[in-house]
């Protein structure tokens, strides 16, 4: 048992970040200043991880900050009511949570508003981190949002750091969100500087053309993203599966085909089906072969 009383358990999946409200619009393929209203709905790619893990059979925690308002309380809860374990949830009195207005218009491309000036989220310290919560778990995922300003960047560095000292796989999903960066070569700049240090990685064909400035997604291009410390580097592409690469092998995994409705969150599905997986089989990164399941999770 560690300091603080939190129990050491190396299958536990951690999830570092934000944690937001999305508004999405009562109608679908509309750009945000057309929809005629709008449904909230818990969002934020790492704690989607969470909820993936916890629903999938698997002891997920969530450390980050929300803002001591009713929103943030429900997130809480949500996450409570999900079997996420929130000993890394802090409340910030001075911050509301974060808010996001996102719609899939009638041209297929994803459209973004965000509130964060600054949100809770933007202000955890390293101070605050429950870092024997960090220590025990046996991976520790997350993105990029929290690179974006301090304090948050420095605790998330800091997170990162206590995670590899304590023996944690490092999961990385950049979840690119242009509109949140001050500029795209900020965006590429920030998000690969902290690229060395992970274990696993998880990009989608958009971020895989961002990250490496090519119009290609093939073998080739994925392999300017590889690092010799990497364990697992993947690339989702929607409708067309995935791939996956290691240090001995690589190979591909079709999707299932199902009637797409909103595809906000597969990402962060495939993410948590992932990470179960790894934690419930370890091996299965040192064998010939990587079988990957994507599950779709409904917050309703």
């Amino acid at each position: 048992m560690a300091a603080n009383g939190v129990v050491s358990d190396k299958s536990l999946i951690v999830s570092f970040g934000e944690m937001l409200i999305d508004f999405v619009p009562t109608v679908s393929g509309v750009s945000l200043a057309e929809a005629p209203g709008f449904l909230k709905a818990p969002g934020g790619a790492p704690a989607n991880v969470a909820i993936a893990v916890a629903r999938l059979g698997g002891k997920a925690s969530f450390v980050g900050k929300l803002g001591d308002d009713e929103f943030g309380h429900m997130l809480a809860d949500i996450l409570k009511q999900n079997s996420v374990s929130g000993d890394g949830i802090l409340f910030d009195q001075g911050a509301r949570t974060a808010l996001a207005f996102v719609t899939l218009r009638a041209d297929g491309e994803r459209e973004f508003m965000f509130y964060r000036n600054p949100s809770a989220d933007m202000l955890l310290k390293p101070e605050e981190l429950n870092v024997d919560l960090i220590r025990s778990s046996k991976v520790f995922h997350y993105g990029s949002i929290s690179l974006i300003v301090e304090p948050c960047r420095s605790a998330h560095l800091k997170a990162m750091e206590v995670a590899k000292g304590a023996g944690a796989l490092l999961s990385y999903d950049p979840n690119l969100r242009l509109p949140l960066w001050p500029s795209a070569d900020e965006a590429r700049k920030q998000i690969l500087s902290i690229w060395d240090k992970a274990d696993i990685v998880k990009v989608s064909d958009v971020e895989l053309e961002f990250l490496t400035g090519s119009n290609k997604v093939d073998d080739e291009t994925a392999m300017k993203l590889w690092r010799p410390n990497f364990t697992l580097l993947l690339v989702t592409l929607g409708e067309k599966g995935s791939r996956y690469y290691t240090k001995n092998f690589r190979g591909a995994v079709d999707a299932f085909h199902v009637n797409t409705v909103d595809t906000t969150g597969a990402g962060d599905s495939f993410v948590g089906a992932l990470l179960c997986k790894i934690v419930e089989n370890p091996t299965i990164l040192e064998v010939n072969h990587i079988y990957t399941n994507v599950y779709i999770c409904n917050f309703d």
